[in-house]
């Protein structure tokens, strides 16, 4: 059966069609400005008509204020919200609520004690998602194509279902699976032509060796 997967960063009908065909599990749109996957919350809701009953749509968001999340809960209507930011599981819980969607958490991780971190946010999400500590000087949180040690993560558990990311791609995402033991996959950049543009060919060589890893 293989792993599920989540093609982030969605912008455009091609990449829609080549993830759905592919069977990905989850869709994400990214709403920060200084990412070059940003999206209008209108656009994304075009795009996510297709999505509706054959994957979870997922809205990124990174530490957003209360209208922020109103906006995108009320123009998207996401199944799940993907915090990327420094939300503690209280203000995860909150936003869940507020938008009426479940809650992705994003762990970054450099060593084995950032994967401690996570535990406090078991009971207060639906997912976990463990994505490669950005550069200190980096402008935004992840989306930087990078993977970390997938080793850190093996014969981990936790109370919540998690997602493998940073710098997955085709070629690697075998390795990741059998270094880490993930049951969900993330990938953004991996399957890029360029800065924020999906390659659908990328899509679908991705999503058929998760299929197989």
């Amino acid at each position: 059966m293989g792993v599920q997967t989540k093609i982030c960063g969605i912008s455009t009908p091609e990449a829609v069609i080549a993830a759905l065909e592919g069977g990905a599990a989850f869709l994400g749109f990214v709403f920060f400005e200084k990412s070059p996957r940003n999206i209008a919350p209108d656009a994304a809701w075009r795009l996510a008509q297709p999505v509706r009953g054959k994957a979870q749509v997922v809205a990124l968001l990174v530490d957003p204020s209360d209208a922020d999340v109103d906006r995108i809960a009320q123009t998207l209507k996401p199944d799940l919200i993907q915090l990327h930011g420094q939300e503690t599981p209280a203000r995860a819980r909150a936003v869940g609520q507020r938008a009426g969607a479940g809650v992705i958490k994003v762990q970054p991780v450099s060593e084995a004690a950032d994967l401690d971190a996570a535990r406090e946010f078991e009971t207060v999400v639906e997912h976990l998602m463990f994505e490669t500590k950005p550069p200190k000087d980096a402008e935004r949180p992840g989306g930087h194509g990078k993977p970390f040690d997938w080793t850190l993560m093996a014969g981990r558990r936790f109370q919540r279902p998690w997602f493998l990311a940073g710098g997955l791609d085709p070629w690697n995402v075998a390795d990741a699976v059998q270094q880490s033991g993930a049951p969900l996959l993330d990938v953004s950049s991996g399957v890029e032509r360029g800065p924020g543009l999906k390659d659908p060919a990328l899509i679908a060589a991705f999503l058929d060796a998760a299929k197989r890893a």
